[in-house]
């Protein structure tokens, strides 16, 4: 669940929202049933079954909502985000979980309104400006009291069809550190993100502290092996990703750390 393969027979699940005003009328499992029926309808173009499964992880408080719409428990996950555990749930497709259809589900009392606004285009995402397109560091930060330099604008997943919020603004202290490997050796990075400075050289960085609860989106992966060497401590490191398109790596932070920094020049501002 860690990696976008377009071509990939499962699906996973983020997350399944419901507007506070409609909580308590069961409309997250209908809805969830009504999603489940149509990948169980995809098909590709010979004819076969375009998904074979849908993947998720969730708290354990969660278990029943998601058991209701026909999901098995698995288990605790090794994903790591913010302080509490995370449980695997799994739906095989066509295994006769109880589904609805389109006019089924809009009969069955939904308040006014809301099927309707689940057929709307989504929303326009937000105008993304890059790292390169700034004069200088002051056009981009802003001093707090304390001195602090702090970064004066949203960040967002520099890539134009997701553009996610990854951090609100005044959160992040602008930091010139030495560079950091994050690729694998002989990796290429991403198209879509510029290559850093080779260490010891220097590079532009947001810092942000103690938590990653402080994020408004973010992925990490596992520790990786073969980067292992942080710049103070030789700890492995672990890589930061966009946790709605898994771009990345846009950062890192040390196996335990309290430190998460964020490559100036790998994430997009809110223009």
């Amino acid at each position: 669940m860690s990696q976008h393969v377009p071509s990939s027979s499962s699906v996973c699940i983020h997350a399944v929202c419901i507007s506070p005003d409609y909580r308590g009328k069961s409309l997250g499992v209908r809805l969830l049933r009504e999603y489940i029926t149509r990948l169980e309808s995809a098909t590709r173009d010979d004819g076969s079954r375009s998904y074979e499964r849908a993947l998720l992880i969730t708290h354990e408080e969660l278990r029943h909502f998601y058991e209701e719409a026909g999901f098995e428990w698995l288990g605790k996950s090794d994903v790591v985000h913010g302080s509490r555990p995370w449980f695997e749930m799994r739906k095989v497709l066509g295994t006769g979980v109880a589904s609805t259809s389109p006019s089924e589900v809009q009969s069955q009392s939904i308040p006014p309104g809301v099927w309707e606004a689940l057929q709307r285009t989504p929303r326009n995402r937000p105008v993304i400006r890059h790292f390169a397109s700034f004069s200088g560091i002051s056009e981009m930060c802003a001093p707090d009291d304390t001195g602090n330099i702090l970064n004066k604008f949203d960040l967002l997943c520099p890539r134009e069809e997701c553009g996610s919020v990854i951090l609100k603004a005044n959160v992040a202290k602008w930091v010139e550190r030495a560079s950091v490997q994050m690729e694998p050796q002989g990796m290429p990075a991403h198209s879509l993100l510029p290559t850093l400075p080779t260490p010891p050289g220097t590079a532009q960085w947001w810092l942000i502290t103690p938590s990653p609860m402080a994020f408004e989106n973010i992925g990490f992966t596992r520790p990786i092996q073969s980067l292992s060497q942080s710049p103070e401590t030789g700890k492995k490191l672990k890589l930061l990703a966009c946790a709605e398109c898994d771009l990345g790596p846009l950062g890192w932070s040390e196996e335990g750390g309290t430190e998460f920094w964020l490559t100036c020049s790998r994430v997009g501002y809110r223009a």
